[in-house]
């Protein structure tokens, strides 16, 4: 698959980093966010035209946990 990288972030947490990267295929645009915790790596490909409700869900869920540690 070709694909064509637009724009990355690297968050380091612990001793984890998070990779997260806009990408560009036949099929449209995608965040590709990858995990690697000592050379082992996850993935989930997140379509670009969800991300409003990825981004809300992920802020719905840093509210409860703000809540919870208050």
């Amino acid at each position: 698959m070709d694909n064509d990288l637009l724009h990355t972030e690297k968050i380091l947490a612990d001793r984890k980093t998070f990779y997260m990267d806009l990408k560009q295929n036949s099929r449209g645009m995608v965040v590709k966010i990858t995990e690697d915790v000592g050379g082992n790596r996850d993935t989930i490909m997140v379509p670009a035209e969800i991300l409003g409700d990825f981004i809300a869900a992920l802020t719905d869920i840093k509210q409860t946990a703000d809540e919870q540690d208050s």
